[in-house]
């Protein structure tokens, strides 16, 4: 009995600590108005917590810059992609050149290109995948490689894609990663030269498991003129003038950390709660004063 007896005084000291005490249900009273703000609340709060579970779910791209060379196993290379279609100037005439300030200086390259002829063979198709230092320089298509220059060469033309490193495919990242891409010089002068002037931008993309993707933006600014050589005559050429901006655009892909989601739920529910019940309170205690004031009239 006594060992009884101790337990239950030892059960009764711990009871002292709870802070959630219970009220007797007979104690309470329902009403209509809490009933309705009740739903409400349970609306609310599953309509806070659907909203913070789909951010929680979604990925953040997060985007930074930064003065470095990302890349820096490439070996001082940027691949190189291009489409460009002339429409009127003969697949036999059209030839890509490459030079720099590192003292490269390629004429006619065809490595991984490809020629197709459009209108019937009057008008061509260039295609071409290569690649370029990391210092200034340049790339043209022109008719220098040709074993005979033509009279009149027609450079107008349409620029499909011109794009630098790896192609990214993210569908919340939206730069200028083809910005020449669908330029169209159809109705420019047939004998003049096109300047595009290029400051080629490094970017990185790092997912969430950390794998990084390099690739390349680029804003360009534009010209056009006709160009004479020594001898008088008009040799027109589309040149693509490069610079490299130290400046380096990352994104990286983000989730909300786990503990910051249930630090706002519970932020949620007991925000609700809280605030609920104060409206409660405050409309029950207005009713009640308003039926004292009733009654008391009535008497």
């Amino acid at each position: 009995m006594q060992r009884k007896r101790c337990n239950s005084r030892s059960g009764g000291r711990f009871r002292l600590f709870d802070i959630y005490r219970k009220v007797p249900k007979d104690l309470t009273q329902p009403t209509y108005t809490g009933a309705f703000i009740s739903i409400c609340c349970c609306f609310f709060m599953l309509f806070l917590f659907l909203s913070e579970l789909t951010g929680f779910i979604a990925t953040e791209i997060v985007n930074e810059l930064y003065v470095d060379d990302p890349d820096k196993d490439s070996g001082g290379k940027i691949d190189v992609s291009v489409n460009i279609s002339l429409p009127n100037l003969h697949c036999d005439l059209v030839g890509l050149d490459i030079q720099d300030e590192m003292g490269r200086h390629e004429v006619g390259h065809i490595e991984n290109s490809m020629k197709v002829p459009l209108n019937n063979g009057h008008g061509c198709r260039f295609e071409g995948e290569f690649s370029i230092n990391k210092v200034p320089g340049n790339f043209h298509v022109s008719t220098h490689s040709a074993t005979a220059q033509p009279q009149s060469p027609d450079m107008t033309h349409i620029i499909h894609k011109l794009a630098f490193g790896e192609k990214l495919q993210v569908q919340h990242v939206q730069g200028a990663f083809n910005a020449l891409g669908g330029a169209n010089r159809l109705q420019s002068n047939a004998l003049a030269s096109h300047d595009y002037i290029l400051k080629i931008v490094p970017t990185v993309y790092e997912d969430l498991g950390g794998k990084q993707r390099f690739s390349y933006q680029y804003t360009v600014a534009n010209k056009e003129y006709v160009a004479y050589s020594h001898t008088g005559r008009i040799i027109p050429a589309i040149w693509f003038r490069y610079d490299l901006s130290p400046i380096t655009v990352k994104y990286t892909e983000r989730r909300q950390p786990f503990y910051r989601f249930i630090t706002t739920i519970c932020a949620i529910i007991g925000g609700t709660f809280t605030v609920a019940g104060i409206i409660d309170s405050c409309i029950f205690t207005a009713s009640e004063a308003w039926k004292k004031i009733q009654i008391g009239k009535m008497s």
